[in-house]
């Protein structure tokens, strides 16, 4: 009876996760005043089996346009981790832009992107720094025609794709990498131009404007509007938040620049916070009380063994607080506790850091949103319209920890991009996707996604 209780709650979870989740400069991006014509940038990546980051800085966007000039969209040198957005989408830049059709972009990179990837060999498995070679520091990339009308709004979705980009040998990367970039025109109102990764420290809160400007990922400050429609994290509301503090907010870009929330997330009061994926725990099975993380992010910036691209065993036995991407209620502990947490699964870890004795000291631990990527396999099992499941031959390091194929389980409020639902994936044969959702320990204590989001790569 209690294994029956448990997968009607995580499906009902499930379902409710869908919904509810789905959908530089330090001058700032938002702010009020009028709206000339812009554009906005997001980034999202295709990774390659054991890599965990790929940092590359982006020294400028430039679109040609039919105008005579080239247009630039980003405002600084931003550095961006692309093995980190699998499935994801982050506010890269915003400018403003004349109103014009554009239907290209030159990127240019500065050389020598830090590629690090995990080597299981050793016990814990460690993370191991390259330093990569461009082929070229300038790609250019055409698109479909982009309009951006007078005052009127556009977006480019950038996709990097790693698997494309990195040459192997014998199955190694050996740090030559090519670009290989695509790039889409969206509207902020896409599902491909929603926001769904942006976290930085609270700056201030404008109880009267319903705002607060927070300082993003990539150098740059941004204003973030709520309204009646925001969803906060249990116990939380702008008036009770104040810095320090780093939040999680996912949501549109506006006209101005700033991003309307759909939810926001306060991660952390006590001014630190790390997140990453967890390669093992102890034990296996019931409570976990050590786990081992690859920090792929962090604020404020740790020093030691707590930087970032460091892997990490930490004492997690003292948390009581476990949370779920922008969805907490009484559910909650049913489905994500200290005896949940499995191999593979994308986390934010709240928390305070002592500096005199460089140790952090976990309080919270919040289940993310995290992509998988590869290509179907076996059969695709369909209950009742888009509800079921498939098998991913997955391709990023959680096919390279599994060691096998991931179960995909998708329901009704699944977004299908590319493909007809299941139908069309039973259809479709070997099609390379990327799904995006929660993963799960399932009742074998293997990992499973139940995915928000199905998209066949280009």
């Amino acid at each position: 009876m209690k294994r029956l209780l448990s997968i009607s709650v995580l499906l009902a979870l499930t379902a409710l996760t869908l919904v509810a989740c789905g959908g530089g400069s330090n001058s700032g991006f938002g702010g009020g005043g009028s709206n000339p014509s812009a554009v906005f940038v997001t980034g999202e990546d295709a990774p390659l089996p054991s890599v965990l980051s790929f940092n590359i800085t982006i020294n400028s966007i430039a679109l040609n346009g039919t105008g005579s000039s080239p247009v630039q969209v980003l405002s600084a040198p931003t550095t961006v981790d692309f093995a980190r957005f699998v499935g994801l989408r982050s506010l890269l830049g915003f400018n403003a832009v004349p109103a014009d059709t554009y239907s290209s972009a030159v990127i240019t990179f500065a050389n020598s992107p830090v590629i690090t990837y995990l080597n299981t060999a050793t016990t814990p498995p460690t993370a191991v720094p390259l330093t990569g070679t461009l082929t070229t520091t300038t790609v250019t990339v055409n698109f479909p025609p982009m309009v951006v009308t007078t005052n009127g709004l556009a977006g480019l979705h950038m996709d990097f794709d790693l698997r494309q980009s990195l040459a192997t040998s014998a199955g190694q990367i050996t740090g030559l990498v090519n670009p290989t970039i695509f790039i889409q025109a969206v509207s902020a109102s896409d599902e491909e131009g929603q926001i769904t990764d942006f976290t930085g420290g609270l700056v201030s809160v404008n109880s009267s404007k319903s705002s607060f400007v927070m300082q993003g990922p990539f150098g740059f400050q941004e204003t973030v509007d709520v309204n009646s429609q925001t969803q906060f994290n249990p116990n939380w509301s702008l008036n009770a938040m104040a810095a320090p503090e780093f939040v999680s907010v996912e949501g549109t870009v506006q006209g101005d620049g700033s991003i309307l929330a759909n939810n926001v997330e306060v991660i952390s009061t006590n001014a630190a916070f790390i997140s990453g994926r967890i390669l093992a725990v102890n034990p296996t099975s019931g409570p976990v009380q050590t786990l081992t993380l690859y920090i792929g992010k962090e604020l404020p910036a740790l020093t030691g063994s707590y930087a970032v691209g460091s892997v990490v065993t930490l004492d997690v036995s003292a948390v009581t607080q476990y949370d779920i991407c922008f969805f907490d209620n009484v559910f909650t502990n049913l489905v994500f506790s200290n005896s949940s947490m499995v191999t593979g699964q994308r986390i934010f870890i709240g928390g305070s850091w002592d500096s005199s004795t460089q140790v952090f000291t976990p309080s919270m631990i919040s289940l993310r949103r995290q992509g998988v990527v590869g290509d179907l396999t076996g059969s695709v099992n369909i209950t009742s319209g888009n509800q079921g499941n498939f098998q991913l031959d997955n391709s990023n390091l959680l096919g390279y920890l599994l060691g096998g194929p991931l179960r995909v389980n998708t329901g009704n409020a699944t977004l299908f991009i590319g493909v007809d639902g299941l139908t069309g994936l039973q259809s479709s044969g070997g099609t390379n996707l990327v799904a995006r959702g929660l993963i799960f320990k399932d009742s074998s204590g293997n990992p499973e996604l139940w995915a928000h989001r199905v998209r066949v790569l280009p």
